[in-house]
């Protein structure tokens, strides 16, 4: 989600995984080999003023929108990419980004669920996202934290996000990055959907202990009507009717 070029552009200035095969017509941009049949993006404050209207008409069906990073960043379009996103009919779900090595998992979890990434049963709200990846700020590509102190820190996240909303957050990270951080950790994957972030024709390798992806981040460097720049693309891993399911917490 966050990608570097001559400046950090995202500086704080997004079982009930679903096995589907049915085919559908992917409206995309540099389209992978077919793995998934529901088209989506992730978006934040940097992609500007977006029409969610066109993104819908666009083939878009899912949006995980930023809302917050650490303990006291909160992007300021998300509230009127939240509402506007849903008003055009598309499934969206908010993300954090999280800092492991400025407050503990439970503060990052509340502070998320306080400002945006609550769930509420509407049949278009997803399960809100934790962001996991490389540290872009001073402090180590791993928060500093060891890879116990990193497990720790992630499971006293999903729990108290799970104790404020009733839902299992989705986890969004890399390969590379879970099994170096966490140590290969194969703990939350029983009943936290991954999205794993590949930039490539395949989702390649999971992380260790991950039975299959959820939510597959394909590129950075997507296009979308409705929106300026670039702009990350996804696939979600079954058909609509499965997203609704895990929106209504029904899957």
């Amino acid at each position: 989600m966050r990608r570097i070029r001559s400046s950090l552009r995202r500086l704080a200035a997004g079982t009930l995984t679903v096995l589907a095969t049915a085919a559908a017509a992917l409206v995309a941009t540099a389209t992978p080999a077919a793995a998934a049949t529901v088209p989506g993006i992730d978006v934040s404050n940097w992609q500007g003023a977006i029409n969610w209207t066109s993104v819908r008409s666009a083939g878009i069906e899912f949006a995980y929108i930023k809302a917050t990073e650490g303990t006291s960043y909160k992007d300021p379009r998300f509230n009127t990419n939240y509402v506007a996103a849903y008003n055009a009919g598309v499934i969206r779900g908010a993300y954090h980004f999280a800092r492991p090595n400025i407050s503990s998992g439970a503060v990052q979890a509340n502070y998320l669920a306080s400002n945006g990434g609550a769930w509420s049963a509407d049949s278009r709200t997803l399960p809100a996202a934790l962001d996991l990846e490389g540290n872009p700020y001073a402090g180590g590509y791993c928060y500093g934290l060891s890879t116990t102190g990193m497990r720790n820190w992630v499971q006293d996240f999903l729990n108290t996000y799970r104790s404020r909303t009733g839902r299992y957050a989705v986890i969004y990270t890399t390969t590379s990055w879970w099994n170096q951080c966490t140590g290969s950790w194969t703990g939350p994957w029983a009943n936290h959907p991954l999205w794993v972030a590949r930039w490539a024709s395949s989702a390649g390798t999971l992380p260790a202990g991950a039975p299959v992806w959820s939510f597959w981040q394909y590129t950075d460097s997507g296009s979308v009507s409705g929106i300026s720049g670039a702009v990350d693309r996804n696939y979600w891993n079954g058909d609509r009717s499965r997203l609704i399911a895990l929106a209504n917490n029904t899957a």
